[in-house]
């Protein structure tokens, strides 16, 4: 008997792997498309901002409004409280003093004169104060050479600089910028050796890495990490120079608006007086407000740092 035939099941073979489809070639990413704001969107940042400018006139308005509703309350009532009302004009009276005098030419040629007097002592303080200022903060020797002459001459007032300008300069014109320069001076320079020194190190050793030389250093690291502070000392010196001025014109001056002011307290003319008065606050807003519009121009990308002005 034939034994049964044995049939050995075995594993069916493996089928091939299939075969990975053949990758495809990425395709580029697309450009990225410019935004384009909807008309809504443009229109609502329109409205903020004009919101914004609308809330910073009335909070002006309301500032100096409440100067001259206390003026006006003060002098209308008599009021006295320690400080006396009793001769001071009202606004009334200012107003007509205002339109009499600017009817004549006179006071714009005072104007004229204070305005040429501090820019020509302000310039001049600029030029020689900003880069005096960056050499002192930079350089050790330059700094033990001046600081000690600042140290001594920065605390003696202007005003009593006025003497020595009038046996100085061969004219009080030339003693008044001087006296003007003085006054605006030292707050350029201390701001700009602060500024110097608060800057960040990294800047100045990369620079010097990159291979830069010494006037590129200054002109594109130290020169722009400084502007700020450059800037606050402007801002201060432009109002010590204010000071500077009324009082050397009103000491040794003919013309200007604080010899105008002088000369009306003189005659007892007290309308007079507040005129002259407001008019250097004014021109004082004015230079200050010039300022800091050339910092916006130079220094653009401070409204858009961290922490930066809203």
């Amino acid at each position: 008997m034939q034994p049964a035939p044995i049939y050995l099941i075995d594993k069916a073979p493996p089928t091939p792997p299939e075969k990975a489809p053949r990758s495809q070639p990425e395709a580029a990413p697309a450009a990225p498309q410019p935004t384009v704001r909807p008309p809504s969107a443009l229109l609502q940042s329109i409205a903020d901002l004009a919101q914004r400018k609308a809330l910073t006139m009335l909070l002006g308005v309301i500032s100096v409004g409440s100067l001259f509703l206390f003026w006006y309350v003060g002098t209308r009532y008599q009021l006295e409280f320690y400080i006396r009302f009793k001769n001071i004009p009202t606004p009334w009276a200012v107003y007509e003093e205002a339109v009499k005098v600017l009817a004549s030419g006179d006071f714009y040629v005072n104007v004229a004169y204070s305005l040429r007097r501090i820019l020509s002592g302000f310039l001049i303080a600029i030029l020689i104060g900003a880069p005096l200022g960056l050499l002192i903060g930079q350089y050790r020797r330059v700094r033990e050479m001046f600081m000690p002459a600042v140290e001594i001459l920065r605390p003696i007032p202007a005003i009593a600089w006025v003497p020595m300008a009038i046996m100085l300069w061969p004219t009080s014109e030339a003693s008044i910028v001087f006296i003007t320069f003085i006054g605006a001076f030292f707050p350029i320079l201390l701001n700009t050796v602060h500024g110097v020194h608060s800057m960040d190190g990294v800047l100045l050793r990369a620079g010097k890495c990159l291979g830069a030389s010494e006037p590129r250093l200054f002109w594109h690291v130290i020169l722009p990490a400084s502007l700020p502070q450059i800037f606050t000392g402007l801002t201060v010196g432009m109002g010590v120079a204010w000071v500077s001025l009324i009082a050397a014109e009103m000491i040794s001056g003919q013309y200007g608006v604080g010899y105008y002011t002088w000369e009306a307290y003189s005659l007892v003319n007290y309308p007079a007086i507040v005129l002259g008065m407001i008019t250097i606050g004014v021109l004082g807003l004015i230079c200050s407000g010039a300022i800091r519009l050339a910092g916006v121009i130079v220094m653009p990308w401070l409204a858009f740092a961290p922490g930066g002005r809203k």
